[in-house]
């Protein structure tokens, strides 16, 4: 069974599994992430995702290979530019990342100007086929974070010089179209209104948040939005940074490999938002992992079913290291989650409802 396919744009077919490719350069050597990418391709995915400040942990040292590594591979096996789709992402102001425009310090115009062009030159591409804002200039709560505090708030850039360089680029040909990233209901909906009003171009087509049996915020406010407005969701983080595959439960916690083990200590974001030791979370992951159990099925089948069901995703994006992970990601199309195993999932996540947001 081929990976199934769905029309992200009017002139954009992508397979609805996407190939993360944030491990690509730092857990993956080049010849590594080749073997990947093939076995991907060979297998129907033709949607590969990938970002500016890729691989993770990031740092100075190794910025920019996971697009390199993509681009290189296209180029070697001689692929047509129009069997893929490739998406990738312009990095938020940070501050932490000085290697990369100084932090980096805004998404002004010049910025995003800059990162299209060193993306570009990084992917050896004439073109991206879907340009994300990879989190909002603006304050919001994310990664992790729930509530709104506005004294955090600060001045960031305006909705309109975002729009405006993205729609620059989309007429200069360097982009076709424009998604968001870990982004709210407020800020999508901006986006949408201030390209109707006056960069029809750059209309927003799909919002690249994390969705899993463990993290279904989406569906609170921003899967209204998205229905309106024709909007697709891309559910990155399908199986909880893994932790849904139940590799973590076990006496060891997992193989030494794994990369809440490998980098522990130096991916905050991760091990904050997936941390086995609180218990509700490792009770919902102990009860999805043992429906999978009673019903036959592999913890990470259930895991990519129950996000493909969901009728606003275009695709799941996901990461592997090994190529059977891969694999198992890959049987996850050929599993239809029936009735009973819905109720029983939906019974977990009303007991402990998004414990991973």
């Amino acid at each position: 069974m081929a990976v199934p396919l769905f029309n992200l744009a009017p002139d954009i077919t992508v397979s609805r599994l996407c190939l993360g490719t944030m491990t690509f350069g730092e857990q993956n050597s080049l010849p590594q992430s080749f073997e990947l990418l093939d076995k991907a391709f060979d297998s129907g995915i033709n949607f590969f995702d990938s970002a500016e400040m890729y691989p993770v942990p990031q740092r100075s040292q190794t910025q920019g290979r996971s697009e390199e590594y993509l681009g290189r591979w296209i180029r070697s096996r001689n692929i047509p530019r129009d069997r893929v789709v490739l998406a990738t992402k312009v990095s938020g102001p940070s501050g932490q990342m000085t290697w990369i425009r100084n932090g980096p310090e805004s998404l002004d115009s010049r910025n995003i100007a800059e990162a299209i062009d060193n993306s570009l030159r990084r992917l050896q591409s004439d073109y991206i086929d879907l340009y994300q804002v990879h989190w909002p200039d603006r304050y919001v709560p994310m990664f992790g974070e729930t509530e709104y505090d506005q004294s955090r708030m600060y001045s960031s850039v305006s909705f309109e010089e975002q729009l405006a360089a993205l729609d620059r680029a989309i007429g200069a040909g360097k982009i076709r179209y424009i998604g968001l990233s870990n982004e709210t209901p407020y800020g999508l909906m901006k986006f949408l209104h201030v390209a109707e009003d006056d960069f029809g171009n750059a209309r927003t087509i799909s919002v690249q948040n994390c969705y899993n049996l463990l993290c279904r915020n989406f569906d609170s406010g921003m899967a209204e939005c998205c229905h309106h407005e024709r909007v697709s969701l891309l559910a990155y983080s399908p199986l909880a940074m893994g932790i849904l595959t139940g590799k973590y439960l076990s006496v060891g916690r997992g193989p030494d490999d794994a990369r809440l083990n490998l980098f522990k200590g130096r991916y905050a974001e991760g091990e904050s938002r997936y941390n086995l030791s609180n218990g509700i979370i490792r009770k919902a992951t102990e009860l999805y992992v043992s429906i999978a159990e009673k019903h036959g099925v592999h913890p990470v089948s259930l895991a990519i079913a129950f996000v493909l069901r969901h009728p606003l995703v275009a695709s799941a994006v996901f990461g592997a290291t090994k190529l059977w992970q891969l694999e198992e990601v890959i049987n996850g199309c050929k599993v239809h989650l029936s009735p009973e195993i819905v109720a029983e999932i939906d019974e977990v996540h009303s007991a402990f409802p998004n414990p991973c947001p």
